[in-house]
């Protein structure tokens, strides 16, 4: 019933996904508290709205860089636009920047958990300090495609209700085997697999409904 009540008191996803981020951008920015200006950030996946949605005026003197597969739109400093590919981040020497951030990126590097493991060792080389959340496989609604359970369904299922219907934050996808690939490339992580991708972090678990909705590994602020 707890679920019940959380879904009913936040009928609209985006409403409930930003409160989350805001809570979760907090605790990010009492471990940036102790930390030099300025702060070179690596964004892995994220966007310039993300940063002004969070609160970008606390971070006054951040040198954010966004790195994603295309270029993203940015209104100037201290933002910054690369293109490249999370599992490959060989342009930037070992301990570039002061942290790796990425926020609902590495589940979308799916089927193959190497090459969440490639994302993961790559952001841990590239920066002193990381801070890398994930939703949880367990939680029983899916994120993505807002449907209960929707991660246990057989592929071919939920390719069929994908290229068949609006499913959660997706647009029906009418070509079955592009709708399979999108399908394919979310693979929820678990709490072990988390661990295994971050074995020197600490977890910190977001909870909705008493339940742990997603994974925060953050490391080396000690």
């Amino acid at each position: 019933m707890p679920l019940l009540k959380l879904l009913a008191n936040n009928s609209n996803p985006r409403s409930l996904a930003t409160n989350m981020r805001r809570r979760r951008f907090g605790l990010f920015l009492s471990l940036l508290k102790d930390l030099k200006d300025p702060i070179r950030i690596l964004d892995v996946g994220g966007t310039e709205e993300f940063w002004r949605l969070m609160g970008l005026d606390q971070l006054k003197q951040a040198r954010i860089t966004l790195f994603n597969l295309q270029r993203q739109q940015v209104s100037g400093a201290p933002f910054e636009s690369v293109i490249g590919d999370a599992r490959d981040l060989s342009r930037y020497a070992d301990n570039t920047f002061d942290v790796a951030f990425s926020n609902s990126v590495i589940e979308h590097l799916g089927p193959a958990f190497s090459d969440q493991l490639r994302m993961a060792t790559e952001m841990q080389r590239v920066a002193k300090r990381y801070f890398v959340q994930t939703p949880n496989r367990y939680f029983p609604l899916e994120p993505h495609f807002l449907v209960p359970g929707f991660q246990f369904l057989p592929v071919s299922l939920r390719t069929w209700m994908v290229s068949t219907f609006d499913v959660g934050w997706y647009k029906r996808i009418p070509d079955k085997p592009t709708a399979r690939k999108e399908v394919e490339s979310v693979a929820l992580l678990n709490e072990a697999q988390v661990r295994q991708l971050f074995p020197n972090a600490r977890i910190y678990k977001e909870r909705a409904a008493g339940l742990t909705k997603s994974f925060i590994a953050y490391g080396g602020w000690d």
